[in-house]
């Protein structure tokens, strides 16, 4: 399969005060289309820092990053704009819902901020029926359970139709039971259709990590290690 995703010597600095961080020293790796990767590491080793960059949320200090064949480093704030609303889900620890939008229309905040607006509560509908969520569509994040409340920001993710999800600690604010319904959720997205979705993953559980099918391992802003599953 051909690598959706490159990094190259890849690392990212902080200035705080008289100081600087270094977050990510140096990272290479290759992410292949329909792959799902967890980024496992302790607090501070570079995980969310990583997932940020990769996500076109932030730029890299140094190195390069190749994105579906484009340089990333090389793109106006625009273009990388126009590539987070299109190629890239993103699903948070902590939802971001907005609490005074039903579940519907949280969904369908991504296709009306691309002015994609024909069939967009179709498609939004859709994204919830997707995630066992038909039934709650006009129901407000605090009428829903955190497990609901977190299929309803895995909904926003997917309807865009992205080519690549990025949870960061998806499961962090779930009980067991629950985190692990997420997890089979994210795993039925990747394989489905024979070529699914590639997923990469950030969390600090060993358990979270195995629902996945390659694990690196940070610490210090490095990849110290590479694990299949």
């Amino acid at each position: 399969m051909s690598a959706v995703i490159e990094t190259h010597e890849l690392s990212r600095d902080y200035e705080m005060g008289d100081q600087v961080v270094h977050a990510l020293r140096g990272v290479s790796f290759q992410v292949s289309t329909g792959e799902f990767v967890a980024l496992m590491g302790p607090s501070g080793s570079g995980k969310s820092t990583l997932m940020h960059l990769l996500g076109c949320l932030d730029s890299p200090s140094n190195g390069r990053y190749i994105l579906a064949g484009e340089d990333v480093g090389q793109l106006s704030r625009r273009r990388r704009a126009t590539i987070r609303n299109q190629q890239i889900g993103f699903v948070f620890q902590t939802f971001n819902l907005l609490p005074r939008l039903t579940a519907l229309a949280n969904v369908m905040l991504p296709l009306q901020y691309g002015g994609r607006q024909p069939e967009v509560r179709q498609r939004a509908e859709s994204a919830l029926e997707r995630v066992g969520l038909a039934d709650r569509i006009h129901h407000r994040p605090t009428e829903l359970s955190g497990g609901q409340r977190q299929r309803v920001a895995i909904a926003r993710a997917l309807v865009s139709d992205p080519a690549i999800i990025l949870a960061d600690e998806p499961t962090g604010n779930l009980d067991s039971k629950t985190g692990a319904d997420i997890m089979q959720l994210l795993g039925e997205l990747n394989s489905e259709g024979g070529n699914g979705r590639t997923i990469i993953l950030v969390t600090h559980d060993p358990e979270v990590a195995r629902h996945t099918r390659r694990i690196l391992h940070l610490h210090d802003g490095e990849i110290v290690r590479e694990e299949r599953i």
